[in-house]
């Protein structure tokens, strides 16, 4: 059975997600949107196991970049603030928070009761200690940037934490929702969460097998309603065909797919539903502009322009898709036309590579990741047959998950086949990558003074029609000077077996409500 949840005209709520006077001194739970939850303190027990194609790589979700570790990561964790299902902000460990009229100070009221997963109580200092530590650069924490608009962070009392912004974001609330801002205690270390995860979250770490697999239990500590799961396995099956076999024999009952073949394999062998998904995350070519040849804007078009993005859509996820400018967040999404080969233009590649003084073509350098989503290298492979009618020779270099995303965020490549995560705020998504004080601005490969500028406005507005206004501005930069090859947005397809129920997926790849989910 095939559930269709594209959701590709998201609630008008999320054009506002950002926006602080808005949202400000809202209230609730996680799980007041889920009608399935139980009541608080009761759960149904079960466990659940899930097929994943990768291991976790860290424990430490201020170091999280790869999905499946953040998705293990979200129901580890908690944070100030939350998405729903529609991702709209909610409350998560802030139980409410107060704006001042001048939008230079935000005051968050914590919950009480919030306890981390050794027993021990989450209060202000924790929540201090976690937002300095990620702002301090020695950190090398993913989300760094994102907070950069915090001042100072004071806790006046145990309850109570008062942000100072040098200038106004409208980012900020959605940025703390991100599990690379999740709220750790003061008495932890990277060396020591590694080893023993201690958060906040519905899930806590009960049995680590490298390689083969990881097992959450329920966490009886956490303040809001209980997981209804006893425990919940993320069972390692390399290949996602053998994950439709492991389902098939009752061994796995659940797994989120990024191959629709796969997916129908597993609706119809498998009797499973199936749950479709639009994502906010993107498929890109990464394109290094501080190496070699492609410091050359010229040869940065001459790939794009040489690059069908429906027929590497096509050819690796069989249409299932679409194509995508740089912004993928609902309420600023680009016009995947606006660039300058809306359509692939052989000849007008040839004219760029001719300007570079390439005419008789170039080879360039390709990591792509096996195993941590299914059409990886076939994007891989379909981009290299398009190069090469261009004279641009792809040399591939296929790696194992972990070690591409070592060699990424080293920015140890010169181009790179990638699969991003959008986030519903596109200075949450961008900010990091393509300003010059970006922490990820290095993986990059871009920046500029105008892009710095841009950025700093998009933040700073709380008009949304200004905002979309600043953010098509910055797509156009991203597209008119190649940055990357932007490609297509696709589906995730959530197989559940017939005795699992109250999961919900959601846009932004999240797992959080297995919270909600049970299993008989």
């Amino acid at each position: 059975m095939l559930i269709r949840t594209h959701k590709k005209h998201l609630p008008a709520a999320v054009a506002a997600i950002g926006a602080l006077a808005v949202l400000a001194g809202c209230s609730g739970t996680p799980s007041s949107t889920n009608s399935s939850t139980p009541p608080p303190g009761t759960s149904s027990g079960g466990n659940l196991v899930i097929g994943v194609t990768s291991d976790v790589d860290t424990l430490f979700p201020w170091k999280a970049t790869q999905f499946n570790t953040v998705n293990v990561m979200q129901v580890l964790y908690g944070t100030l603030t939350e998405y729903d299902q529609d991702l709209n902000v909610v409350p998560g460990i802030a139980e409410t928070w107060d704006v001042s009229d001048d939008r230079l100070s935000l005051t968050f009221h914590l919950r009480s009761g919030v306890k981390f997963a050794d027993g021990s109580d989450c209060d202000s200092a924790d929540v201090k200690s976690s937002l300095d530590k990620i702002r301090d650069e020695a950190t090398a924490a993913v989300a760094r940037s994102q907070l950069s608009s915090i001042e100072s962070v004071e806790a006046p009392d145990a309850a109570t934490i008062v942000l100072a912004l040098t200038s106004p974001d409208a980012g900020l609330l959605s940025s703390l929702a991100s599990i690379n801002t999740a709220i750790l205690s003061s008495d932890d270390t990277e060396e020591v969460l590694n080893e023993t995860p201690n958060g906040t979250g519905p899930f806590q770490l009960k049995e680590r097998k490298p390689s083969q697999s990881l097992t959450l239990a329920r966490n009886d500590n956490y303040w809001g309603d209980k997981a209804k799961l006893d425990t919940v396995e993320f069972r390692i099956i390399p290949d996602e065909t053998s994950i439709v076999t492991a389902m098939q024999s009752g061994n796995v009952q659940m797994s989120v797919f990024d191959d629709p073949l796969v997916a129908q394999s597993a609706a119809t062998s498998a009797n499973a539903t199936i749950q479709e998904q639009t994502q906010l995350a993107y498929h890109v070519l990464q394109l290094n502009a501080t190496k070699g040849d492609l410091t050359d804007i010229n040869v940065r078009l001459a790939i794009q322009c040489a690059i069908d993005r429906q027929q590497v859509l096509d050819s690796a996820a069989l249409g299932e898709g679409q194509v995508t400018g740089p912004v993928t967040s609902p309420a600023f999404r680009s016009d995947p036309a606006a660039r300058p080969c809306p359509e692939r233009d052989l000849d007008k590649a040839a004219e760029y590579l001719g300007k570079a003084g390439k005419a008789d073509g170039l080879t360039l350098k390709v990591m792509v990741s096996s195993g941590e989503y299914a059409t990886s290298v076939n994007e891989a492979q379909s981009i290299q047959a398009q190069l090469a009618e261009a004279k641009i020779t792809v040399e591939l270099e296929v790696l194992e998950s972990g070690a591409y995303v070592d060699r990424w965020l080293a920015a140890d490549f010169d181009a790179a086949v990638a699969l991003n995560g959008g986030r519903p705020d596109p200075d949450q998504a961008y900010s990091r990558y393509f300003t010059s004080t970006g922490n990820l601005n290095a993986v990059a490969g871009y920046s500029s003074p105008e892009l710095d500028d841009l950025f700093a406005k998009g933040k700073s507005s709380d008009n949304d029609a200004e905002r979309k206004q600043i953010y098509n501005q910055i797509s156009n930069i991203l597209e008119d000077n190649a940055v990357w090859v932007w490609l297509f947005t696709s589906f995730t397809y959530t197989a559940t077996t017939s005795n699992v129920q109250g999961y919900i997926p959601m846009a932004n790849d999240s797992m959080q409500y297995l919270r909600t989910t049970s299993i008989n």
